[in-house]
């Protein structure tokens, strides 16, 4: 009984802080490594191997990396509304890595593939229906794992972001830093190491050493999750948007009180913010309350989530409406047409440095990143 009381009465560690930065930036670092380097010579493994024509391997791809930036959205979402962001980075990183696992095997495994050209007849056979279904599906599956570990920037803000930290925002500015800094000395590795491997040793050793880096990425992950913040959700977000909206517009011809009339909007017991900021401040009639009686419970909640909203759920919507600007304005710098032409291009140029070194084509590509960091 006495031990009991000692343990009981020791202080608890507290979880989270720059402790856990080094597993986070890990996770990150090693999966972008292992990503990205599985991305430049993508077209000529498809064409080389898969016997496919330029055209359709390059929609593959386009569509691989459409569905990659989509899910990110999705995973944003579910992680926020259901599961969580630890679950959701975790999943991501082990989804991840089946995916290039499998696409691992289709390069050991001959059988994955389609034979080699007939060199006397110029004939090829294509990919059968099986073959492409396991193609497709690695590239389905990183697809799907990209969406949750987009999630690890904020889940490691998370970790650093503790109202009980003094330097609460030099911890956030330190994190960042390294996590900017190393995914940029990551896309280089990958251009460069990855794909030198890819190019002189094969894909057999150029698909399983990202594989091995995914798992590496998970398994540093998962290592710190004892002392991981792990934030309970909410409820959906989507959910909430919807009725911050539909309420504002049923209060619509309300009037709304002047400014910092605090206690006429709705808030949590535990939040800060007890009046709605200014800007988009139609939205703050969704929080405002007509009838006190009517509209709060006992316990001080609302008494019909769909006629009165908190600040917190219209604070979120306007920072969701604020981003959308430059969301629209990456759409276009996102865009990549024509992405393998530069590499095609590349593979016909002479990149012989000496002549025991050939620079690989899809490495030129850092000669651009080295510009755009520049400017």
């Amino acid at each position: 009984m006495e031990k009991e009381v000692e343990i009981a009465s020791q202080p608890q560690r507290r979880k989270g802080g720059l402790v856990t930065m080094p597993f986070i930036i890990a996770n990150e670092a090693l999966a972008t490594v292992a990503t990205i380097g599985l991305q430049p010579n993508m077209i000529l493994y498809l064409m080389g191997n898969y016997k496919l024509h330029l055209s359709r391997a390059n929609q593959i791809l386009m569509l691989s990396s459409a569905a990659s930036n989509f899910t990110a959205i999705v995973g944003a979402f579910v992680a926020d509304s259901y599961m969580g962001r630890f679950l959701v980075v975790g999943l991501g990183s082990i989804i991840i890595f089946l995916g290039i696992a499998l696409l691992w095997l289709t390069a050991m495994i001959p059988q994955a593939q389609p034979p080699p050209c007939n060199p006397a007849t110029e004939r090829c056979k294509s990919a059968t229906t099986g073959q492409m279904a396991l193609l497709i599906s690695s590239f389905a599956l990183m697809s799907i794992g990209n969406g949750g570990l987009s999630c690890s920037l904020t889940f490691g803000a998370d970790q650093v972001n503790r109202k009980d930290n003094p330097n609460n925002q030099r911890a956030l500015e330190m994190f960042f830093s390294w996590y900017y800094a190393s995914s940029a000395i990551s896309v280089i590795i990958a251009f460069t190491g990855i794909v030198y491997i890819q190019d002189h040793l094969g894909w057999k050793l150029g698909f399983g050493v990202p594989a091995a880096l995914m798992f590496l990425s998970t398994f540093f992950f998962f290592l710190a999750s004892p002392i991981y913040v792990k934030n309970q959700t909410h409820g959906s977000l989507l959910t909430s948007f919807a009725r911050v909206i539909v309420v504002a517009y049923k209060n619509r011809k309300l009037q709304l009180p002047p400014k910092n009339s605090a206690g006429m909007y709705h808030h949590k017991k535990d939040s800060d913010v007890v009046v709605p900021t200014d800007k988009l401040r139609f939205l703050n009639k969704a929080c405002f309350i007509k009838d006190r009686e009517k509209d709060i419970a006992s316990d001080g909640s609302a008494s019909n989530p769909w006629r009165l909203c908190t600040i917190d759920q219209v604070e979120e919507l306007k920072a969701i409406i604020k981003v959308i600007p430059l969301w629209s304005s990456g759409i276009m710098m996102s865009l990549n047409i024509g992405g393998s032409f530069e590499l095609l291009q590349a593979k016909s140029m002479n990149r012989h440095i000496t002549s025991h070194f050939e620079v690989p084509p899809a490495s030129l590509v850092v000669i651009m990143l080295g510009l755009w960091t520049y400017s």
